[in-house]
């Protein structure tokens, strides 16, 4: 994988991670959370689309890239 890819995803893992702990703090998941015990889906898939897309961009920059 393209070192500048990785990096794009690791970047972008990050900031959804931001977003998503920010949305987890949000007046409408304390709503969520008093009527249902969870927050709202959406904070929920921007922290596991950051972990994962994080986790592609480390892993894509711990490889390498093989030169032929």
């Amino acid at each position: 994988m393209n070192k500048i890819v990785s990096l794009a995803l690791l970047i972008g893992g990050g900031i959804l991670i931001v977003f998503g702990i920010n949305a987890t703090n949000a007046f409408s998941s304390d709503v969520s959370r008093f009527f249902n015990g969870t927050p709202t889906d959406k904070s929920i898939w921007m922290l596991i689309g950051g972990i994962v897309f994080a986790g592609i961009g480390l892993t894509g920059l711990l490889r390498g890239s093989k030169a032929t």
